[in-house]
């Protein structure tokens, strides 16, 4: 057993400031000389982002979805050996979990299977009193909420000092409260906050959050609360991955820039593991892949459709892809990547540009989310393949027939994916480790 203080900060649903906090405590932590490590309930790929951003190092996510209780557990522990300190956040509203109907998959339950005391961040933006309402809800609905405290957020120094007793009688601890400020408005789009190179001056921003939320809550009393949390039992090791014995690496080229930036650092790590040098490249920026032994691709989710007109004018780079297929790289794509490898794009500002032309197929903007939530991928022949997740506001005329999507405790699904020999790619973002064998299998088979 041993010793980590930790806290998951949580909130009654998205929007009520949870990553601002999350990132400016994680930046007075780090003022202090605490070694964090941060994780991310949930698929979620853009807050794990500006975790890194603050931290300078990778974040994780944690997913009773994507992986079994034992396994989260693992990975959560795995990750945190030499830290001082981890910090969770949690995803949507805290007992929101798969269909919309259970907790399972909820930051709810990555707390109880963590063992992790929770800090519900409270918008008090147009309420006072109904807080504490909002709070007891909370605290009541599961009798081991884990919920030890609360931190306001958008309310005023006065209004919150009225409402601590309320909310203190109800057995928890108020650990202060930020009022609104400029501080904490970073900027958004339609997947969540725009990314941390898209923020203007985001250094700046992290040190005056901080800056202004320290003197706001009670982080000595956080700490305190961070190292009631019981020791951490030793979990069982994750399910065993086969490590690399070549001679050799191969080398995966990886799309890194603004377009392409939606990757579990999980996933990346287990393509290390098993023998594959991580090369990354821009589509945006470079004319040429990243050498000349690549014998596969990879190409992430992000957003393609912002910088559609920029892709479609790197000719170059186009035709490198297109090449590099033809004499056997492997492709893996997903989302945006897949979008790519599209024969056009529909670009945010409605024009459709002509991309890699690798799927015989049209990418066009829907204006609404489609196909949102944790997916099950079976093949053909009935078999399970991987568990994945899909997000976003672009389609395909030809999303791909050669897997099925089935939504968890639901009859929905549906035909997607491209794949062959020589090509992965569809909307769903996979987690690999959900079905190793299978990715690497693909990746092996030259």
């Amino acid at each position: 057993m041993k010793k980590l203080p930790r806290l998951l900060f949580a909130a009654p649903g998205s929007g009520s400031g949870k990553t601002v906090i999350t990132c400016g405590i994680l930046r007075i932590l780090q003022r202090r000389q605490l070694s964090c490590v941060s994780y991310k309930c949930g698929p979620d790929y853009i807050d794990p982002m500006f975790h890194q951003y603050v931290l300078g190092v990778p974040g994780y996510n944690l997913d009773s979805f994507f992986l079994p209780p034992d396994q989260v557990k693992s990975l959560f522990e795995e990750k945190a050996r030499g830290a001082d300190m981890a910090v969770i956040e949690g995803v949507m509203g805290y007992y929101d979990g798969v269909a919309g109907t259970t907790t399972h998959a909820s930051a709810y339950e990555i707390a109880r299977i963590t063992d992790t005391p929770v800090v519900l961040v409270v918008d008090g933006k147009k309420s006072s009193l109904s807080l504490a309402a909002t709070v007891k809800g909370f605290l009541e609905y599961k009798p081991d909420s884990h919920i030890c405290g609360v931190i306001l957020n958008r309310t005023p120094p006065a209004m919150a000092e009225r409402l601590r007793p309320c909310l203190e009688e109800l057995g928890i601890r108020m650990y202060g409260a930020l009022p609104p400020c400029e501080e904490a408005r970073w900027e958004s789009r339609y997947l969540g906050l725009t990314l941390p190179g898209e923020q203007a001056r985001l250094r700046e921003k992290v040190e005056a959050l901080a800056d202004r939320l320290e003197p706001c809550l009670d982080v000595e009393g956080l700490l305190e609360l961070a190292g009631s949390a019981p020791p951490v039992h030793r979990a069982s090791p994750r399910t065993p991955l086969p490590f690399h014995q070549g001679k050799e690496l191969r080398n995966i080229a990886i799309a890194r820039d603004e377009a392409f930036c939606f990757y579990y650092q999980e996933n990346l790590e287990l393509l290390e593991r098993n023998g594959w040098k991580l090369v990354p490249f821009s589509p945006l920026h470079d004319r040429h892949l990243p050498c000349a032994g690549v014998s596969a691709i990879l190409l992430g989710g992000g957003y393609p459709e912002a910088y559609a007109r920029e892709l479609s004018e790197n000719k170059a780079m186009l035709s490198e892809l297109r090449a590099a297929y033809r004499q056997g790289t492997k492709f893996m794509a997903e989302c945006g990547g897949f979008l790519y490898l599209h024969e056009t794009l529909e670009g945010a500002d409605g024009i459709s540009y002509p991309m890699v032309g690798l799927v015989r197929a049209k990418g066009y903007r829907t204006g609404k989310l489609s196909r949102f939530g944790y997916i099950i991928l079976f093949g053909k022949d009935g078999q399970k393949l991987a568990r994945a997740h899909e997000f976003h506001y672009w389609d395909s005329t030809l999303p791909g027939q050669d897997l099925r999507a089935v939504k968890p405790l639901s009859a929905r699904g549906w035909e997607c994916m491209h794949v062959t020999k020589r090509m992965l790619a569809g909307f769903p973002h996979l987690y690999y480790a959900s079905n190793p064998d299978w990715i690497l299998e693909f990746l092996k088979s030259m």
